[in-house]
């Protein structure tokens, strides 16, 4: 199953205690690079968010939100005693290392991150709701980049088939491009007014024919098309298998374009390198 690093996912849903948004979006990155900005309230549920997402993400620049509004109503609000402690010792530590620094302003401390918590609140109760509709946002975001990842992987076959097709193509002419050699020798040796035997010019043709010889690289591109297919049909993260194989792909299309001494055979090369970079820049875009 080939999966797309491009997708978007969203989730709300309304608790009696408030209201859970998260959205997930991410871009092509050649390895995995999660960003996580989430509430204070559900801080402490990061480093679960962060494993749940490395057990079904492995490539791609993401980026998770996690937006938390507390229910309408009156609401009591508390401290969170560890955290002020942290900070008040932290801001006495500067003051007795830089000078002319100001006193404590107290309604500044109570607007650090997490000092100011809604006594009523069960944080917990909230995590917990927030890992369910996490999994759920992540299954959307996975149906997401299946589907894409199914567009992208319709798009490389077609390609490879066209590639299937060229190289067919080739193989056609190369007995007439050997006629071509024979043709070409006999020609010049009646400009030159040389009188070649039989024997001596098929040993030429012979000769020409082995240094043209593509075979090697038509063998290995039909190899090629039948990888990839291959590959595609693997589970996984196929990406980094995929890109190595358009450089391979690459490499014989240049091969077969440096050896071809025929007009259709290196339009037929130039072609196959279109659709290489044609392919090249779908697997960009696969996990």
């Amino acid at each position: 199953m080939t999966y797309s690093m491009t997708a978007f996912a969203r989730k709300e849903q309304s608790y009696d205690f408030g209201t859970l948004q998260i959205e997930i979006k991410s871009v092509n990155q050649r390895y995995l690079e999660p960003t996580f900005r989430l509430h204070e309230t559900v801080r402490p549920a990061e480093m679960k968010l962060r494993e749940l997402l490395k057990q079904k993400v492995k490539r791609g620049k993401l980026e998770v939100n996690v937006r938390f509004h507390l229910a309408h109503g009156e609401q009591s609000l508390g401290i969170d005693q560890a955290r002020l402690n942290a900070v008040t010792k932290a801001l006495e530590k500067i003051q007795a290392t830089v000078d002319n620094t100001s006193s404590i302003n107290p309604v500044e401390l109570l607007q650090y991150p997490g000092v100011l918590i809604d006594a009523e609140l069960d944080v917990e109760a909230v995590n917990k709701e927030l890992i369910n509709l996490y999994n759920d946002a992540l299954d959307d975001f996975l149906a997401g980049r299946e589907r894409e990842g199914a567009v992208l992987a319709a798009a490389i076959k077609e390609r490879l088939d066209d590639i299937t097709t060229i190289v067919a193509e080739i193989r056609k002419e190369v007995p007439e491009w050997v006629q071509t050699f024979r043709d070409n020798l006999r020609e010049k040796a009646k400009n030159l007014g040389v009188d070649l035997d039989a024997d001596r010019l098929e040993q030429e043709v012979v000769l020409l024919a082995q240094k043209a010889d593509v075979a090697e690289e038509l063998d290995r591109l039909d190899g090629h098309v039948k990888e990839c297919y291959s590959i595609l049909k693997q589970k996984g993260a196929v990406g980094r298998k995929l890109d190595f194989l358009m450089q391979e792909f690459n490499r014989e299309a240049n091969t077969l374009g440096s050896k071809a001494t025929k007009e259709s055979i290196t339009r037929n090369a130039v072609q196959l390198k279109v659709l290489i970079e044609q392919m090249r820049e779908q697997v960009q875009n696969i996990e």
